[in-house]
């Protein structure tokens, strides 16, 4: 029995009822997690706990976390090679727990997956990798012949037909992993630490691979990794787990640009710039006369569009500024970045200017003082 002739009615409590209310898009969630929780044998701590998410038709959704946290588990789930201790996982309304062995069977070719180390087999050429899905499902060869021809040109390898694995760069393996995680036309494309093996050109690559398979495919995508650089290029929204709990949730501009939890700011760190050591050989903790310039770090983060107009914003300020370190970036067509900057000389004083400050950037701290 295949996914939609497999409907389960779904929980008809009040509460459930108010939140299907109040909450229309779980009306139409490509995949919902309720209550999920996970607990391993011999394991005290739950390795998930109280989840509930949900993932929209046709969006890149990103789960990051540290080592540890439940990534794995929650996206095995959702294909059922983790089965739930408890809690519900809908798939387009469908409940999968009671799901037998041929549904299973049909619901795993509808999600495809890849994976972090490519899980090729060595002695098969590349077109024999993307075509043994096909085999194994009994389709004819001539459309086994379609179908790998067709894929092999999506990622760009249709003048590999015939290498092995070993004669392939990582980026190469991955492409062909991704090929052999689409031949059977999935919904939804699992990828867990797809880009952890790769360098950071390579990754790049990768990473736009997706974009244009999301785009061009309209699959929905469900992305784990550890590295919050992946999620900002790729992702819609994104949820960060600490140990098997939802600790924040968002779109990916909402979260960058100002994260509330502590695991969130620790894993965002890599992405802030140090400061020069230049200056921090030169900061003060309290300003040692009136000619002091004050040091502030300005964050923006993306509540406006448009980035900040840095000639009004230092005319706000006065006197002499200059701009330190920093930079703005889009990251979903909204202006996010930190500017680091001194004002000296102003006719304001430092309270007054920290305030004018405030009118241009979400947070503002105070960094010190230098003369």
């Amino acid at each position: 029995m295949g996914i939609a002739n497999a409907r389960v009615a779904l929980d008809a409590s009040p509460l459930e009822a108010v939140r299907r209310v109040l909450h229309p898009e779980l009306n139409s969630a490509h995949v919902r997690f309720i209550g999920l929780h996970k607990t391993y044998p011999g394991q005290d701590a739950p390795a998930l706990a109280d989840i509930d998410l949900t993932i929209q038709h046709g969006e890149i959704f990103g789960i990051i976390g540290r080592s540890g946290a439940g990534k794995s588990s929650l996206i095995r789930t959702i294909n059922r090679l983790e089965q739930p201790s408890g809690g519900r996982v809908l798939i387009d309304q469908v409940d999968i727990a009671g799901y037998d062995e041929d549904q299973l069977v049909t619901l795993r070719r509808r999600i495809g997956m890849i994976f972090q180390h490519f899980n090729l087999m060595s002695a098969k050429t590349v077109w024999q990798n993307v075509e043994l899905p096909l085999k194994v499902a009994g389709v004819p060869k001539a459309e086994r012949r379609r179908k790998v021809e067709a894929l092999l040109e999506l990622v760009g390898l249709q003048e590999k037909h015939h290498v092995y694995p070993a004669q392939l760069s990582g980026g190469q393996k991955q492409r062909v992993g991704i090929a052999r995680a689409l031949v059977h036309d999935p919904a939804i494309l699992l990828c867990d630490e797809a880009t952890s093996a790769l360098d950071p050109e390579t990754t790049e690559s990768i990473l736009g691979l997706l974009r244009d398979i999301n785009r061009r495919l309209g699959l929905t995508i469900v992305l784990i990794t550890h590295e919050m650089a992946v999620i900002r290029d790729i992702c819609h929204r994104v949820v960060v787990l600490e140990r098997g709990r939802v600790v924040e949730q968002g779109e990916v501009w909402e979260v960058f640009g100002d994260p509330r939890h502590d695991v969130s700011r620790t894993l965002l760190a890599p992405l802030q710039p140090a400061l020069p050591p230049s200056l921090l050989e030169r900061l003060l903790p309290t300003a040692p006369d009136a000619n002091a310039a004050l040091v502030l770090r300005l964050r923006i983060s993306g509540q406006d569009r448009e980035a900040p107009d840095l000639a009004a914003l230092f005319a706000a300020l006065g006197g002499k500024v200059s701009l330190l370190q920093g930079g703005i970036e889009p990251i979903q067509d909204r202006a996010l970045g930190q500017l680091v900057v001194s004002v000296s000389g102003s006719p304001h004083a430092h309270e007054a200017i920290i305030e004018r400050a405030r009118h241009w950037a979400a947070q503002v701290e105070v960094l010190g003082y230098v003369v």
